[in-house]
């Protein structure tokens, strides 16, 4: 008789579940899976920005601390989270005022285990396990504002606590920036927490990770972005279609509207009586689909019209044209490049100009020395990409009183937002209507391929600290091409409006014969 050896049964997983990971899950479900169920090997290493924005961080949480002298940090190995508990709970048992880096474990479940590492743990009167005083919570944040996820991880921490001491602390903290404090009302907190919590647990529970979902304002910075998009592209994924939101995402899985052929080939009035849709929503994505699908531009018209959005007027073209693109640092609160491309057609020649605050004190001279340049063209349209160039030259005239009322508005009037004309008249086959996916589409390349806007604030932060002037030609670098790639969409724009104002004008003729 053949005998066989017993089956190994796997030991029951067990799922830590910290605080980061409920900041993180409530951004990304799928974000926290991956952080839970792979290996960290595999993520993408962290960029340049996201390495300041935690420098960034621990620096305001050090200025935070500053203001509780006196406190006291348990003592344990890195990771060790049941050793750091116990180390915890004994400072809170002797009764010390402040603690700064504890830890706090609840278990729920058998196999679930919280962990809360609030930044501060505050000694209160009231009741606890130990005697007739208690701890509060403070997670010190960045932000400015107390952000919904911010609050729901405070309670989190109240709660973990409440396991800990015996009892519900009176409140919750969140340190903010400028010296701002925010009181959770945990009260009103608790329903969404408790619907978080369970959602966390279910998804992390799941033999498959969360659905995949691009959204390139929130993903960029995460260290599992390129398995996740190179998950999205293989499946042709709906959230890589700019207007895909998940809300919009969830509609369009209700209407069985889940590939490019099925969206492209759908009719408006299906989707826009949807929540959040309507008539030029559902219009819009519908032309993102055929256009991604199809791998062409295609030209926006008015309903039941042919006639192109755009006129010439929108999109001027002159023997002078410039192109200007801002540079800023805001954790310094500088904005300390104006760079312009000066393309002059009579002379055919494309000259730039870095107009550049090489410290923040300087940020007036690098300003004016931008309105003595494009004033030399007064008749000269300023092209440039998205609002802020705008935004940022009414605001810098007006704070350092370069210019009249009257002549600051006769420069803005100068100013075309080539964002707005692409957007207006055009569908392209982008993911996002950035710059650098609509110039990258239309065949142009920056000289470094990984640089961009946040890398840019990186690049003037190393400089500032070290005076390596490497850093400020890769800034100079990268503004010339952004300004180029922003010449670049209006040339490409205007040739391919050019048969659809020429159909106009013979169409304006004819009805005129």
């Amino acid at each position: 008789m053949t005998t066989h050896p017993a089956p190994v049964l796997a030991e029951p997983k067990s799922y830590w579940v910290t605080d980061f990971l409920m900041l993180q899950y409530q951004r990304c479900s799928r974000r926290a899976y991956l952080d839970t169920h792979r290996d960290r090997a595999e993520a993408d290493p962290p960029s340049d920005y996201l390495q300041k924005i935690k420098q960034d961080s621990a620096e305001h949480r050090q200025a935070v601390l500053e203001d509780y002298e006196g406190f006291q940090r348990p003592q344990y190995a890195p990771g060790d989270w049941r050793a750091g508990a116990q180390a915890t709970a004994a400072l809170m048992a002797a009764g010390v005022e402040y603690i700064v880096g504890g830890v706090l474990i609840g278990a729920i479940e058998p196999d679930i285990y919280l962990v809360s590492c609030p930044d501060l743990l505050v000694r209160q009167h009231g009741w606890s396990l130990w005697g007739d005083w208690q701890y509060a919570p403070v997670d010190i944040k960045l932000g400015k504002k107390p952000k919904l996820d911010y609050q729901i991880v405070a309670t989190y921490h109240a709660y973990v606590l409440a396991h800990t001491q015996g009892n519900w602390p009176h409140e919750s903290w969140l340190a903010l920036r400028e010296g701002r404090y925010h009181s959770v009302d945990l009260e009103q907190q608790w329903p969404k927490f408790g619907t978080v919590l369970h959602d966390c647990l279910s998804d992390l529970r799941s033999p498959a990770a969360p659905e995949v979902f691009i959204a390139h304002s929130r993903c960029d910075l995460c260290h599992w972005f390129s398995q996740c998009y190179q998950a999205a592209t293989t499946t042709a994924h709906l959230s890589l279609l700019p207007g895909v939101t998940p809300a919009r995402y969830t509609h369009l899985k209700s209407q069985n509207l889940t590939t490019l052929s099925e969206l492209a080939q759908a009719h408006p009035k299906q989707l826009a009586y949807l929540p959040g849709f309507g008539d030029a929503v559902a219009e819009k994505l519908i032309h993102q689909a055929q256009a991604t699908l199809y791998n062409q531009a295609i030209a926006r018209t008015p309903p039941n019209d042919d006639t192109f959005i755009l006129s010439p007027h929108d999109l001027p073209s002159s023997e002078v044209e410039l192109y200007f693109d801002i540079e800023a640092a805001p954790d310094v609160d500088v904005i300390y490049l104006h760079g312009v491309l000066v393309v002059d057609h009579r002379q055919q020649t494309e000259q730039f100009h870095a107009l550049l605050a090489e410290s923040p004190e300087y940020e007036q001279d690098a300003w004016e020395q931008f309105l003595a340049l494009v004033l030399q063209y007064p008749q000269a349209p300023i092209y440039h990409f998205c609002p802020y160039e705008a935004q940022t030259a009414r605001k810098l005239t007006q704070h350092y009183n370069c210019l009249g009322s009257a002549d600051l508005q006769k420069l803005l009037r100068r100013f075309v937002d080539i964002h707005w004309c692409v957007t207006e008249a055009v569908t392209l086959p982008v993911e996002s209507y950035a710059l650098k996916h609509i110039a990258r589409w239309m065949g142009f390349e920056w000289r470094d391929s990984e640089a961009n806007g946040a890398q840019s604030i990186c690049w003037y932060n190393d400089w500032l600290t070290t005076g390596d002037r490497t850093h400020l030609d890769a800034i100079l670098r990268y503004n010339e091409d952004d300004c180029r790639a922003t010449y670049h969409v209006k040339h490409w724009l205007a040739e391919f409006a050019k048969p659809h104002w020429q159909a106009a004008s013979i169409s304006d003729l004819t009805v005129s014969a």
